[in-house]
């Protein structure tokens, strides 16, 4: 049975707009999995399947159903003896569910790691001969090039030394990784297959790093034989505890390395209930002895180590003479001492980073960009990151569901959008790809929406330049309409974007909303005019004057 509803304007069908008579075909009554069923269509709103050749309903999602799963399906229900009816009913709902999964929105691990190969070595070292004590440590290389700088990054405490991770800070290495070093990270005693334990020092917190001090010296001596490492160019980095294990290092003044960088470098010992006092006198007397140039990065709300605490040590250690920069990223998030897991951190830090490496003369430009997420597209005027009508292509529906998870999320995160759905990530290695990737999987012409706090969605290429003709909103102010055109564009305000609106000098006009909305509303005006010209595009007035 076919429907045909006249229907002046605006109509979205499937993606597709249509100005004048649109026809809607009802779903076929004798449809089966593998003879009529072309799509399904999820009803967003009212959470209901349909099946049939085509239906068109504006807040419905169209998915092609591979022949694949219907035959494997068709297969299985006749295995176990079920009616052709009881197929017919429970296998598009089957099929539905599994997309409505796809449509989920990712959280993604934050060890993901990034399209690139790490040409991951696990190497045991020996620290120690009398009892004997080997350290693991993980080195990761850049695939082209080679002999590579040298970059020992050192790891901060866990409350489960045995089972901690091999790695950890994961965008520690990547970076180091994207600016073209090989990246060697050593486990501390009795830390992931390490072998011994580190001693107790109570509050001599100086005496814990320069421990750790030791250890690292053997394992950059073990490194520098190594096949692929450029043993002149080496720099020390660490997280944490690994932070100040960085900064005793230095005190020993390393001829073959170039200089320190620590992340929230500090210990907190648990049998001392004065460790805050140990860090700062610490960090004097190590600064006494450095002659290496570093550089610190703390955040202001770091739940390990308050602000009072860190500033007290940097001053500390540069009055005693040693050269450092302290780089105060301010707030992250919850906790700035996470700041180095999370790629959300990247912008806080990088271009510090690589200020500082250069003022070494050690290796700073980016020649991997593929060990680091993908630079965002710049932010633009499209739409404030708040405004849910301003989202194009989605249902109301969907724009409550998805968009506002998407700004419930941590940052990272990233919102792409397609002709008929979209998604969101949130987290691991770079959320913006991992939501176009799951976009592909259920919709087309996926683009991203927004990332972190910014809305990146480009203009409409063909959209003229934005005028200050008058506001969208004015209805009067649009040019040679009567009073069905006017009525006709109060319509188009409250369509969804991407839309367009276009005039005639006879008062025709031509309205769109869906994948090329200049195009159509161009075209739907000149069915029989002439000089069309656009009003507006999306939220702006475009028009020039007469």
């Amino acid at each position: 049975m076919r429907l045909r509803t006249p229907r002046q304007g605006i109509a979205v069908a499937a993606g597709r707009v249509f100005a004048g008579p649109v026809s809607w075909m009802s779903p076929s009554r004798n449809a089966n999995c593998c003879g009529a069923l072309h799509y399904i269509n999820t009803d967003w709103d009212a959470w209901t399947v349909r099946v049939g050749r085509r239906a068109a309903h504006r807040h419905n999602s169209d998915f092609p159903i591979p022949r694949n799963s219907c035959a494997e399906l068709r297969r299985f229900f006749k295995k176990n003896d079920m009616s052709r009816g009881f197929f017919n009913v429970v296998a598009p709902m089957l099929i539905a569910l599994s997309l409505l999964l796809l449509a989920r929105p990712a959280v993604c691990d934050p060890s993901d790691p990034p399209p690139a190969p790490l040409n991951e070595r696990l190497l045991t070292v020996p620290v120690d001969s009398s009892p004997l004590v080997r350290l693991k440590v993980t080195l990761y290389m850049p695939s082209r090039g080679g002999p590579f700088p040298l970059a020992l990054v050192n790891h901060g405490s866990s409350h489960d030394p045995a089972n901690a991770p091999r790695v950890a800070d994961e965008f520690i290495p990547y970076y180091f990784l994207s600016r073209g070093y090989a990246v060697a990270m050593p486990m501390m005693r009795g830390y992931a297959g390490s072998e011994g334990y580190l001693r107790p020092h109570g509050c001599d917190i100086m005496g814990i790093g320069l421990d750790a001090a030791q250890d690292i010296r053997k394992v950059l001596d073990y490194l520098k034989r190594q096949p692929g490492i450029d043993a002149a160019h080496i720099v020390v980095a660490g997280k944490s505890m690994g932070g100040w294990n960085t900064l005793a290092f230095g005190a020993l003044n390393p001829p073959d390395v170039k200089g320190l960088m620590s992340f929230a470098g500090g210990v907190k010992e648990s049998d001392c209930a004065s460790s805050d006092a140990g860090l700062i006198s610490g960090a004097g007397q190590f600064g006494a002895r450095t002659r290496l140039r570093s550089i610190w990065f703390f955040g202001e709300n770091d739940q390990i180590f308050a602000t009072s605490t860190w500033q007290a040590m940097f001053r500390q250690y540069t009055a005693a003479g040693a050269h450092a920069e302290l780089v105060d990223y301010g707030a992250f998030q919850k906790d700035a001492h996470a700041m180095t897991a999370s790629g959300a951190g990247l912008p806080l830090w990088v271009k510090k980073a690589d200020a500082f490496l250069a003022s070494i003369d050690m290796p700073s430009e980016e020649v991997n960009p593929e060990y680091l997420p993908a630079r965002a597209p710049a932010s633009n005027a499209y739409a404030d990151i708040n405004d849910l009508s301003a989202v194009p292509y989605l249902s109301d529906a969907q724009r409550e569901k998805l968009y506002r998870g998407f700004l419930a999320a941590p940052l990272p995160r990233a919102m792409a959008i397609g002709l008929t759905n979209g998604t969101w990530a949130s987290g691991g290695f770079d959320p913006a790809a991992a939501a176009m990737k799951n976009c592909w999987k259920i919709t087309k012409y996926c683009q991203l929406y927004a990332v972190d706090n910014a809305v990146v969605w480009p203009r409409l290429e063909s959209e003229p330049p934005v005028t200050k003709f008058a506001a969208l909103s004015d209805v009067a102010a649009v040019p040679y309409l009567g009073a069905p055109g006017r009525q006709a564009y109060g319509k188009f305000l409250t369509a969804h974007r991407p839309r367009a609106f276009a005039v005639a000098p006879d008062g025709a006009w031509g309205a769109a909303s869906g994948l090329d909305p200049i195009n159509d509303a161009l075209a739907a005006c000149a069915n029989g005019h002439r000089g069309c010209r656009l009003y507006a595009v999306d939220s702006d007035v475009v028009w020039a004057g007469r």
